[in-house]
């Protein structure tokens, strides 16, 4: 692709729409005392409590200093809780708190708004392709090596 024409790549759009899709997320998220990235670690939280550190891991895509930082946090505003294993001492479950659980709410409620402002002026049948097609990306990205 031609250097001046760079601005039109498909890679370049993605990366802009991912930042401003993080700020404002970023911005609506602090208002209910949650970090950009956390939500996600809640909402595995929301599928299946009681997970490892080690679950979180493999099931975030990120390295463990990732998820040990983010549930140190998380537990210190009151979100998670850490339960140790009744058979291994040397495990420890993650749970959510009665706050942690409120959350769930507050967040869903962003991610419509969200959704919504990101398909604005889409009719359905667009939003249909875009989802389809994003998946495909997606894919594409994770069988590369």
């Amino acid at each position: 692709m031609n250097d001046t024409h760079d601005y039109e790549s498909i890679n370049l759009l993605l990366r802009r729409i991912c930042q401003a899709q993080r700020n404002q997320m970023s911005e609506a998220l602090a208002d209910i005392g949650v970090y950009a990235g956390q939500e996600m670690f809640l909402w595995h939280l929301w599928q299946e409590e009681g997970l490892t550190q080690s679950q979180l891991v493999e099931r975030m895509c990120v390295q463990p200093p990732t998820v040990s930082k983010m549930l140190d946090r998380l537990e210190k505003v009151g979100l998670v809780e850490r339960r140790s294993d009744a058979s291994n001492n040397h495990l420890s479950h993650v749970y959510l708190t009665e706050l942690g659980k409120v959350r769930q709410h507050d967040v869903r409620a962003i991610w419509t708004t969200m959704e919504q402002q990101l398909t604005q002026g889409l009719s359905i049948e667009e939003r249909i392709v875009l989802r389809r097609l994003l998946l495909q990306v997606h894919e594409n990205l994770m069988r590369s090596p």
